[in-house]
């Protein structure tokens, strides 16, 4: 990679973007103006199926306006490594390299940003490699499954020139940045509770049997697959459904509550909870995984001072479900479902029960969050949904800017604090809480380790 000329392109860009923005020409104008010189040049790190189903089409859905390319791929499994060569040559009408793992991936001339999706617990040792590399990052969360990968991580971002965006996408959706301004604002009053939940009736969410059976070992790299994790023998179920195995994944922890915990850190401006009990098992679908198909956590939120605070629930079921995660936030005066997009009244203090007690009634409006509603599903693989292909755009705009992103790393770092929080709790049967000085999940008065 040579910085110099990544320095005085991104140089010319910033200056570009602030000329042509200073004579009123927006960024598609001055998108078109910009060579193919000024072209971002980006590789996927895994050719995984939410690379492929969803967050292809979303970078599709900008590329050409802001000018940029997809010019690599990297995945360890040569199957799936051809395939994402073929689509990326059918999609942008050029060769495209296919790198047997990152070592290839990075020595390659003239590599601007990537977009990583792979396996859970790589997340953050394959941002790690990337920022070191000089490039800017997609990550997909979870962002980490272990503190000692999330304090690396977060160290080697903040140390860099990086742009980074977690793939936390609410926080590019306009219904969630409402609720975040009408929090922040005061309107909603003290938080005094939020119910989360994420269900779905699915025995094959996280199976790839068709997958497993087509993998053997010579045609990938075990090895460098296991990265930093104790080494096991070969289980193409573990390669591909890792998120059903421990310590490869926590399952529902980093793959679903991982988003819902992000947008109360987001609304409330506290990093982490202050506790967290959690309960989880596996009753239905025992086909021999690890991961639990049922998870209630329950978070202790607030000032550190103890003088203010709430509970957050957080309940998921893979047994029976409708594909509707939800988020409702409650006050005294009413709720903020972000499932219907409202504001209301509802559950709020009456006239009659606040006079009972000379205290004067608390009710919320009626109010929509914004004109346009946001949907939230539970499948990670959709499409170019609205929110994923707004978060892309952002993480892409940011990169010609310079900006910090929406969802920058400190957002993946905290969310990780609690998933990890939960995982332990969970596995120990014990209240987990966070050092902030150690930086570290602590249970019983131990470090948590895996």
């Amino acid at each position: 990679m040579n910085s110099r000329r990544k320095f005085i392109k991104q140089s010319a860009i910033a200056a570009a973007g602030t000329y042509f923005g200073a004579m009123g020409f927006s960024a598609k104008s001055y998108g078109r103006i910009l060579g193919a010189n000024d072209r971002v040049r980006v590789g996927a790190v895994g050719f995984s199926d939410r690379f492929r189903d969803t967050l292809l089409p979303c970078f599709l859905n900008h590329h050409q306006e802001l000018n940029f390319d997809m010019v690599a791929v990297s995945d360890l499994w040569s199957y799936r490594r051809n395939l994402g060569v073929e689509l990326l040559k059918s999609k942008f009408n050029h060769d495209i390299k296919g790198c047997r793992n990152n070592d290839e991936l990075y020595a390659m001339k003239d590599l601007d940003a990537v977009i990583v999706s792979t396996a859970d617990f790589q997340h953050a040792l394959h941002a790690i490699e990337a920022v070191n590399a000089k490039c800017d990052v997609y990550c997909e969360k979870p962002f980490a499954e272990t503190m000692e990968d999330n304090r690396a991580a977060l160290k080697a971002i903040k140390a860099s020139k990086q742009i980074i965006q977690i793939g936390s996408q609410r926080r590019s959706g306009a219904n969630y940045k409402a609720a975040a301004d009408f929090i922040q604002q005061g309107k909603f009053g003290d938080i005094t509770m939020v119910e989360l939940t994420w269900n779905v009736n699915q025995p094959g969410r996280w199976r790839r049997p068709d997958l497993v059976a087509k993998l053997k070992q010579e045609d990938t790299d075990w090895k460098r697959f296991l990265m930093n994790r104790p080494f096991e023998e070969w289980d193409p179920r573990k390669y591909l459904e890792y998120r059903l195995f421990w310590p490869y994944s926590s399952g529902m922890p980093g793959q679903w509550m991982s988003h819902q915990i992000d947008t109360v850190h987001w609304f409330t401006g506290l990093m982490y909870p202050r506790s967290v009990v959690a309960n989880g098992g596996i009753y239905q679908w025992k086909d021999g995984r690890r991961n639990w198909d049922t998870t209630t956590a329950v978070f202790d939120y607030g000032d550190k001072d103890m003088k203010k605070g709430f509970q957050v629930v957080f309940g998921s079921r893979m047994h029976n479900g409708d594909e509707r995660p939800a988020e409702i936030y409650y006050s005294n005066g009413g709720e903020l479902n972000l499932n219907t997009n409202k504001i209301s009244p509802k559950g709020g203090l009456q006239e009659k029960q606040a006079a009972a007690m000379g205290l004067k009634p608390n009710l919320l409006p009626e109010m929509s969050l914004t004109s346009q509603e946001e949907k939230v599903v539970a499948s990670a693989n959709t499409g170019a949904d609205r929110l994923t292909s707004n978060h892309m755009r952002n993480w892409m705009e940011c990169i010609r800017s310079r900006k910090e992103t929406n969802a920058p790393v400190e957002a993946g770092y905290y969310h990780s604090v609690a998933t990890i929080m939960t995982n332990a709790a969970v596995r120990t049967g014990s209240k987990a809480t966070f050092d902030e000085k150690t930086q570290e999940v602590m249970v019983n008065g131990k470090v948590f380790k895996y």
